[in-house]
């Protein structure tokens, strides 16, 4: 079935159901709306994690496509109502859909008024942690200025070891690329994906102009997305169709390529903050699913049941990853006074691994090797070897 096909399909049951839920007594009998409803998300709520990611993504975009006001507001509450994205994020739950069951996962309802329009008022999953705005967005621009001295007096020519087959040169028109793409969405606050190669660059014809050409682009994509509205929606690629992705998205993907550029200039990287970092895999692990070069291949990395443990040394955050249901779940948690992680549901990690937290953030993105003596392992190794290759960008 064709990418169009699908698009059109996701548009049309959104509408259909939004249409159901906000019509009156006297237009649609509620116990049939209801009744169609249940049904349908008793179906939706037998998909597999990676389908459920890409279906939520499928009726994010086609909500967006809709001019703003009550009607693109309504769509954008189709997904959360249908429970697609619960027990993929954040908590690990219960449940083929993530949580008990209710009027749309085949339980009991009160009718249109009652527990189901709860459901489908409660919103789009949000990211578990950020940074107030403003915050964020000087902290991506630092991390850009910051990568523009690192390669500025360094040959153009020069390998990146941490990226095959890429020269400073290749990487840092990509990260000012990667800057430019996120202001162009931002200021014209995009309601459907729009592609990197689709952005004007005006990218200069001498790689050693490069480093100043990137820097512009980030004072500029931090200007437009401090003044823009944080909560106002745009498409996004990951798990939050608002501005607020962003700058979270361009910081992280500036301080994985500072290190990069450290790595590849100076063959060691600077210092990362432990809470930006931690952030950062927050973050990696709320949108992961959303990509689909990593949700395939964890659909078929057969290993429901294992959990794999991330221990930062430094700060005593905890990550715990439950594969299962071709996808998987997580938490965050920290360590109590003795050093001790409290259980979740009883399942023991099937492999973990202890670092600090940027060293730990750097390994998620194959930064750092994890046979690196800055690892400390335990359990199945295999399992790590296998999210790792599963979840390469």
């Amino acid at each position: 079935m064709s990418d169009a096909l699908l698009s059109t399909l996701a548009e049309a049951l959104a509408e259909l159901v939004t249409a159901v839920e906000t019509s009156d007594d006297e237009d649609l009998d509620p116990d049939t709306a209801v009744k169609w409803l249940e049904n349908t998300g008793h179906t939706l709520g037998g998909l597999g994690a990676a389908d459920r990611r890409a279906l939520d993504g499928l009726f994010r975009e086609a909500a967006l496509r809709q001019p703003p006001g009550p009607w693109r507001e309504e769509l954008l509450k189709v997904s959360a109502g249908f429970g697609l994205t619960e027990g993929l994020t954040g908590e690990p739950t219960d449940g083929p859909t993530g949580g008990p069951t209710d009027g749309l996962n085949g339980g009991p309802t009160d009718g249109l008024n009652g527990e189901l329009s709860e459901r489908l008022n409660s919103g789009l999953t949000a990211e578990l942690t950020e940074a107030p705005h403003p915050a964020t967005c000087d902290a991506a621009l630092e991390s850009a200025r910051r990568f523009a001295e690192t390669v500025r007096a360094a040959d153009p020519a020069t390998p990146v070891p941490t990226c095959p087959d890429w020269t400073l040169a290749d990487l840092t028109r990509h990260l000012g690329t990667v800057h430019r793409w996120a202001e162009h969405l931002v200021r014209t606050r995009a309601r459907a994906r729009v592609l990197a190669r689709d952005v004007p660059l005006d990218l200069p014809a001498d790689p050693a102009a490069y480093p100043d050409w990137l820097a512009a682009g980030a004072e500029r994509f931090a200007a437009t997305a401090r003044e823009a509205d944080p909560d106002a929606p745009v498409w996004s690629p990951g798990a939050d169709p608002h501005v607020r992705h962003y700058p979270r998205h361009v910081l992280f993907e500036t301080l994985v390529h500072l290190a990069d550029a450290e790595l590849a200039v100076a063959g060691t990287v600077g210092p990362l903050d432990p809470g930006t970092a931690a952030d950062a895999i927050d973050h990696f692990l709320g949108n992961a699913p959303y990509i689909p070069w990593i949700a395939e291949p964890l659909a078929h990395l057969d290993r429901d049941g294992a959990v794999l443990r991330l221990a930062a040394r430094d700060t005593g955050a905890v990550w715990t990853v439950a594969l299962g249901g071709g996808g998987f779940t997580w938490s965050r948690d920290s360590r109590d006074s003795r050093g001790i992680v409290a259980p979740r549901r009883g399942a023991e990690p099937t492999a973990g691994v202890a670092a600090d937290t940027g060293e730990l953030l750097l390994l998620l993105h194959r930064r750092y090797p994890a046979d690196d003596p800055r690892f400390t392992h335990s359990g199945d190794r295999d399992l790590l070897d296998d999210w790792l290759a599963a979840t390469a960008l």
